[in-house]
């Protein structure tokens, strides 16, 4: 698929802002800014579903996490109400930065309601795209995340998460949770579900 000019834009964009994250991550050997590895494999991911995936949906994966060190979690009650709240300011956040990158890049009013429709999770289960996105963050929770859950959690409590997070997946999505190199207690857990 040839993408435009605006995409190459917007991605640089996109890049430039997730590398001011303060918190780096391992990966396969690497340092990364956090939230420019999650962004590479949410794309990844979304690629591996589908392949010819068109550039919102690529600028929705790039954008779903973007800059979220600045609103961090300590900034919400540490309850569930307070997670929820949270998870719903986020994704308003992520919208809204998406939606200025994209403009500053070019797009049309029209691709950036598309793209933060899909920032905003409207229509998982019935938009191709949004669920795509869902499964595509689901997978590299699983990829980046898990090990961290599991040192955090009781097995149990690890296990309710995944199994609410499989829930969430397309048939196609949960396929690929087999593909992901886990830690010899992640494969313990995985293998329940």
């Amino acid at each position: 698929m040839e993408l435009s000019t605006k995409y190459a834009a917007v991605i640089a964009l996109i890049d430039q802002a997730n590398a001011a994250d303060p918190t780096s991550i391992e990966y396969q050997g690497e340092s990364y800014p956090k939230e420019v590895l999650y962004a590479e494999r949410h794309l990844a991911w979304a690629l591996r579903l589908q392949p010819n995936a068109a550039e919102c949906l690529r600028i929705a994966a790039k954008t779903q996490h973007i800059c979220r060190w600045e609103s961090p979690r300590s900034d919400y009650p540490m309850n569930r109400v307070g997670y929820l709240k949270w998870r719903e300011d986020l994704k308003r956040f992520h919208a809204k930065r998406a939606g200025m990158l994209m403009a500053a890049a070019g797009y049309d009013a029209e691709s950036i309601e598309r793209v933060q429709s899909l920032n905003l999770k409207k229509g998982i289960k019935t938009d191709a795209d949004c669920q795509t996105l869902e499964d595509a963050l689901c997978l590299s929770f699983l990829e980046l995340g898990f090990d961290d859950l599991i040192a955090k959690y009781a097995e149990a409590k690890v296990l309710s998460i995944l199994q609410k997070t499989a829930v969430k997946m397309s048939e196609a999505g949960r396929a690929l949770i087999s593909t992901i190199e886990f830690s010899e207690p992640g494969q313990q857990i995985v293998a329940q579900i």
